[in-house]
């Protein structure tokens, strides 16, 4: 296979460098969403129960593997400021110790996770098939806990050197495993090879991810720039992974605050029953796929802001922000009148239940409105990790995802009477007093650290 080029991200169009970040990564995103779509389909197979236990089962292990999410920021965002900045051997070394950090990290993670993720799973349902599938599903994805973590930080090293192909390549291939690792484990081979019921869903995540892992470690030893990178690199050095964790701490922090908030509308749709449950998690897996190309033009925006805030460029820091916010809205538009006529078809796509159908429809139909707001907010959190601000990222989750989900929720649910409606009402109105609040803090930093954010940008 041909040596893939290293970009770079200082020069050149940017909206040719968005395209070339953006649509892989969308592609890879819609390939991972289509991933989960199967597992639910399959899980719907089976029964709802086994729909609703998936659905909580994952979101308490998608607590746990925040840290990747994270690291894999912190890694597109310092190697590619020391990328920018002409610093290769500072880009090799945070490289391998990246890795080294996700690896101690996984480790200490499936400890921790023993204790708090069955915590969480009893938190927010009640006993019965769905709450026993769930704690099931989650135990057998422990195993995948390296791989995540692994994927994310190998992948923000990746697209920072402006490769966002390579996991693209890996979500596709784990995508197609993932349909035939599926029925095989859950059914078997008649006569041949035993199925093992549910728990085939988790064991197919834990083989596939764990290929993804591989493929993309291999990746980045094979970076140009990484080519002289020493088994004694990947040593931790204590002043290294402080730098990374500052980083991978307030991200991880945000994304931890998100799936709790996610947790916290779980525990406000177990009072209608678990055919909410099961609704939301077919809709939001639905919503995901319109969100791909706005996360991917967002997610693209972190390595081009990160290379050209290293070699100082703040108008191109701009001119990237502003783009990505053009093209967002465009997508937005698109998007909106997908999610509010299709939704009851794409909903019967997975089920046939009627309360089930009703839910997913409301949730998909108030949700769409408010993709304009969620896309500026990903960008912003994309600008911050650039300008090596994420801590701030924090101050947003807590409060959109953390005090103003809980709160609006319980105004409309607790206080006003609503049926799960109001939980719908309740996370649109956390997401665009969030928007308020994130936008009116980012242009206070970006005085300081990109001489302001209204300034007139072209690119």
């Amino acid at each position: 296979m041909a040596q893939a080029l290293d970009l770079d991200l200082t020069r050149g169009p940017i909206p040719g460098h968005f395209r070339t970040l953006a649509i892989p990564g969308a592609v890879g995103m819609l390939f991972n969403t289509l991933y989960n779509i199967v597992d639910i389909f399959f899980a719907g197979l089976l029964s709802t129960s086994a729909q609703a236990g998936l659905a909580l089962g994952f979101q308490a292990f998608f607590v746990t593997i925040s840290v990747g999410v994270g690291l894999g920021a912190a890694m597109s965002a310092l190697v590619g400021n020391a990328l920018g900045a002409g610093d290769n051997r500072a880009a090799r070394r945070l490289a391998a110790q990246g890795m080294a950090y996700g690896f101690i990290a996984s480790c200490l993670l499936v400890l921790m996770s023993l204790w708090f993720g069955p915590m969480l799973i009893r938190l927010v349902s009640e006993p019965g098939d769905y709450r026993d599938a769930g704690l099931r599903y989650f135990y057998w994805l422990l195993m995948a806990m390296p791989g995540f973590l692994l994927a994310h930080g190998c992948n923000g090293i990746l697209q920072a050197h402006g490769d966002a192909v390579s996991m693209q390549r890996a979500l596709i291939v784990a995508f197609l495993a993932n349909i035939v690792l599926n029925p095989l484990l859950i059914y078997g081979i008649p006569g041949v090879i035993p199925g093992i019921g549910f728990d085939g869903l988790a064991l197919s995540t834990v083989i596939s991810q764990t290929g993804v892992m591989i493929f993309l470690i291999r990746q980045v030893l094979r970076r140009k720039r990484m080519r002289r990178m020493r088994p004694a690199h990947f040593i931790p050095r204590l002043s290294r992974f402080a730098e990374i964790s500052m980083q991978v701490l307030p991200t991880a922090v945000s994304f931890s605050v998100m799936l709790l908030s996610t947790f916290v509308i779980q525990f406000a749709l177990k009072l209608f029953g678990e055919h909410a449950i099961a609704g939301y998690a077919i809709a939001i897996r639905l919503e995901q796929v319109m969100l791909l190309p706005i996360l991917g033009v967002t997610g693209a925006l972190l390595p081009i802001a990160s290379q050209n805030f290293g070699a100082r460029d703040s108008q191109r820091v701009r001119a990237a922000l502003f783009y990505c916010w053009r093209i967002g809205f465009f997508m937005t538009l698109i998007a909106i009148p997908i999610l509010w006529l299709g939704g009851p078809l794409l909903m019967r796509l997975f089920t046939n239940e009627p309360d089930v159908i009703r839910v997913g429809v409301g949730y998909l139909r108030i949700d769409s409105l408010i993709l304009p707001f969620y896309m500026m907010l990903f960008s912003i959190n994309s600008l911050l990790q650039a300008l090596k601000k994420p801590i701030w990222t924090v101050w947003i989750s807590f409060y959109r995802q953390g005090f103003g989900v809980a709160f609006f929720v319980w105004f409309f649910v607790g206080l006003l009477g609503f049926s799960e409606i109001g939980v719908w009402f309740g996370t649109a109105a956390a997401v665009v007093t969030g928007w308020v609040f994130a936008l009116a803090l980012t242009t206070h930093i970006a005085r300081t650290e990109i001489s302001g954010l209204w300034v007139s940008a072209t690119g």
